[in-house]
């Protein structure tokens, strides 16, 4: 009996051991990176980017895991009900963490109980791109030909409630005018429809717009930050004609809660260390239009609450309530 005591006592006390090695070793085979979207949007663009990074830092593939849907809550819920164990990460962002809660009557995941957030990387004005068919050149015209024909023009977004959708709903109530939302499963899927002109108009997320609008594909109107985007000073603000117009986004990544705290520090380290490249900077001020916000889980909270007090009027303004 001594003997069996002793020898669960020592299983008992390599077992600790044996798990702190594992998460020090971590990672030691391909880590999935979700993305809550469709291929072909900034989300897309971004995560590629950032996995790029990590991959090179840490001698290890990571694997991009498209799971669109739901404005986002597909791919996040999965996240959030993944193994805590660091294989499993993935995109948070304004949808996630800040619209959903408060336009989705149910959630299939608590923001701030079932992630954890362990970094901010980017964040980003949308853009107000139109078709180049369309006879209008700035905010003004735009607002000026929806109103002579209300009801004739249409936005599509990448989903209704996304940060793309309620941008745009936000400009129908502020510029009061009567325009149709036209909703698709990820920006990259609209992107055809916006090119061809059979909808009008669209505000993405900078990274996937600006390319389009340099590339001759679209006519670019405007941005929707307070302050003109570096990427592209020559572009106006939304605010410059109406004032008060704001509708920011951002992206971070999160993992599932109880994920072991060696394994976030790592990633908190390595993300940080990623963002400070002069290979990211570069790509992302000068190619993709977004600003580098401060790296790491610290101030998180305090961010989330104003970002939740800055959305919550357009929110309000949309009047929408999704199930």
């Amino acid at each position: 009996m001594k003997r069996r005591h002793l020898l669960l006592g020592s299983i008992a006390s390599v077992a600790p051991l044996t798990v702190t090695r594992a998460e020090t070793a971590w990672p030691t085979r391909p880590v999935r990176f979700i993305v809550p979207f469709a291929p072909g949007g900034g989300t897309d663009t971004v995560s590629r980017l950032i996995c790029d990074q990590l991959a090179r830092r840490f001698d290890q593939t990571f694997v991009i895991d498209n799971k669109g849907g739901a404005g986002g809550n597909i791919g996040t819920a999965e996240l959030s009900h993944a193994v805590p164990d660091g294989y499993t990460i993935g995109l948070i962002s304004v949808s996630s963490h800040t619209l959903n809660p408060m336009l989705y009557t149910k959630l299939p995941y608590d923001p701030d109980k079932d992630l954890v957030a362990i970094s901010r990387v980017a964040l980003l004005a949308n853009f107000l791109g139109v078709t180049r068919s369309l006879p209008v050149d700035d905010v003004a015209g735009l607002i000026a030909l929806c109103k002579k024909e209300p009801g004739k023009y249409a936005f599509a977004s990448s989903g209704p409630g996304t940060s793309l959708h309620l941008s745009g709903e936000l400009f129908k109530t502020m510029a009061g005018v009567d325009i149709q939302h036209v909703p698709y499963k990820g920006a990259g899927a609209a992107y055809g429809d916006l090119i061809a002109g059979t909808v009008h108009m669209m505000f993405a997320n900078m990274p996937s717009m600006l390319p389009q609008v340099r590339g001759g594909k679209l006519k670019g109107l405007a941005v929707t930050s307070a302050e003109r985007s570096k990427a592209a000073p020559e572009v106006p603000t939304i605010a410059e004609t109406l004032p008060g117009y704001v509708a920011t986004s951002w992206y971070g990544i999160g993992a599932p809660a109880g994920t072991p705290e060696p394994i976030l520090a790592k990633l908190e380290a390595a993300i940080g260390a990623a963002l400070a490249t002069p290979d990211i900077q570069k790509r992302w001020q000068d190619d993709l239009g977004l600003d580098m916000p401060p790296a790491g889980r610290a101030g998180f909270a305090a961010f989330l609450a104003a970002d939740r007090a800055r959305w919550a009027p357009a929110v309000k303004a949309s009047g929408v309530r999704l199930d």
